[in-house]
């Protein structure tokens, strides 16, 4: 059934399917919302339960982790499945999940949706990319590549505020099935336009077992991070992490993945993409909390100046893929993460006397060069990657995004605890962001050079 296939990929390229890069697109404006969303009704959840903070905070982590753990084994099983049946299941099943969640008697049932959410989640992250990458020429692959990348990061922004709306009107349940016509859209849209062939197959033992390791090494960094907010010895918890990730390399799982990242050269990239996700998360953490603690701006108001960041980038995120493709990836990506870590350089300094104005241009400022980034990035990673290797790189590329906005708060929890009260510690968490961005610059603008010169 691959020959099928082989002939019909090129064929939809010829012909630009930009209807497959806008399920990719809304795909990932979907999964990263669901990041974020449930935050804001973890208070009701609890009450509506009868159960503690702590135990409601799991229909976040049910979510996230599994999310995280399943990124790489899913690259590498969907190189070996066909893309259209692939598409259609991880859709029904995260819109399933949605509803199972929605409808949830009990706090169990709840967790148990979230997981499977969770699960498909994976799925639908590594897809994304490959289906902007397949449905285009390689000509406008920036371009589209740039569709994903930028809907991704404005899910996860719009989240909260999306939430606090759904909630205010009709309850936390209603939070779970707004995304499902969006996934009904991209359902019927992959069901027409993806072409067919292949087959799906289940997940053998030991991408099982690979998942668990990676998950059980992300679940032990969250808790480290998260808890040293109340002592700096809970970082302790943190350290069955390298072990497991040595565990998991040392497997067949991870050696296919390490031959890819070597091969296509792109660890510095995914290391840069990881790097610059964190910083956008704990500025956006950090100063959510300053401007209503600190500074006792109301909700509105702060949500209004955050906003510029995320408006900034969906202006950017086009316009840099129009510019990968006229001036190439690298230069393009270089040059907006360097705006990036610009603007976060200019918010380091902040402090009482400045006014929501001052703050929201530096935001624009760093938004808009997270927009001019992300597609050219991502086409760096995929272009590298062979045509059987292709999820792969994917889930590559996901993971290292993924584990950035998810350690993203924690880190910055763990810097304001360890910066001291205050401005000292916002300022520590600004600068660690900054100074990610600024090592993504580096990272960048040095991919590629020792090839170019030996050619």
């Amino acid at each position: 059934m691959s020959a099928p296939t082989a002939r019909q990929v090129p064929q939809a390229a010829a012909e630009d399917r930009w209807s497959l890069v806008a399920v990719a697109g809304m795909l990932s404006f979907v999964a990263m919302l669901d990041m974020n969303i449930v935050n804001i009704a973890l208070a009701d959840v609890a009450d509506g339960f009868h159960i503690s903070a702590q135990t409601a905070q799991w229909a976040v982590l049910g979510y996230q982790l599994p999310l995280v753990a399943l990124l790489l084994p899913a690259g590498r099983w969907l190189d070996a499945v066909g893309t259209r049946p692939a598409v259609l299941t991880a859709v029904a099943g995260f819109a399933l999940g949605s509803v199972a969640a929605a409808a949830a008697p009990w706090v169990g049932a709840l967790i148990a949706a979230r997981v499977v959410q969770g699960a498909f989640g994976a799925v639908l992250f590594v897809l994304m990319p490959v289906l902007a990458m397949r449905s285009v020429r390689p000509q406008l692959r920036a371009r589209a590549m740039s569709v994903p990348a930028t809907l991704g990061p404005l899910g996860a922004v719009t989240g909260p505020a999306l939430g606090g709306l759904l909630l205010d009107h009709f309850g936390w349940r209603a939070i779970f099935l707004v995304k499902l016509p969006v996934c009904l859209a991209a359902w019927l849209l992959a069901r027409r336009h993806v072409p067919a062939g292949g087959v799906l197959r289940a997940p053998g033992r030991a991408e099982l077992a690979d998942a668990g390791l990676i998950g059980g090494s992300v679940a032990a960094v969250l808790l480290g991070l998260t808890l040293s907010a109340d002592s700096v010895a809970w970082l302790l918890l943190a350290a069955p992490a390298l072990p497991l990730v040595l565990w998991w390399l040392r497997r067949g799982g991870g050696r296919p993945v390490l031959a890819v990242l070597r091969e296509n050269r792109t660890a510095g990239l995914n290391t840069a993409v990881l790097a610059v996700a964190a910083a956008f998360a704990v500025v956006h953490y950090l100063l959510a909390l300053h401007l209503q603690r600190d500074e006792a701006e109301s909700a509105p108001a702060t949500g209004l100046t955050i906003l510029c960041f995320p408006l900034a980038m969906g202006i950017g995120g086009p316009l840099g893929g129009r510019l990968a493709d006229r001036f190439g990836a690298r230069s393009t990506a270089t040059a907006g993460v360097a705006l990036t870590a610009f603007g976060f350089l200019l918010l380091v300094p902040l402090g009482d006397s400045w006014s929501l104005p001052d703050v929201a241009w530096r935001l624009a400022l760093a938004g808009a060069g997270m927009g001019l980034y992300g597609g050219p990035t991502q086409t760096l990673v995929m272009s590298a990657a062979t045509p059987a290797t292709t999820a792969t790189a994917s889930s590559t590329v996901q993971l290292a995004r993924s584990l950035g906005f998810t350690l993203g708060p924690a880190l910055a929890t763990a810097s304001w605890s360890l910066g001291g009260p205050g401005a000292a510690g916002l300022h520590t968490g600004i600068g660690l962001a900054a100074a990610g961005a600024c090592l993504a610059v580096v990272l960048l603008a040095s991919h590629g050079r020792p090839a170019a010169r030996t050619a």
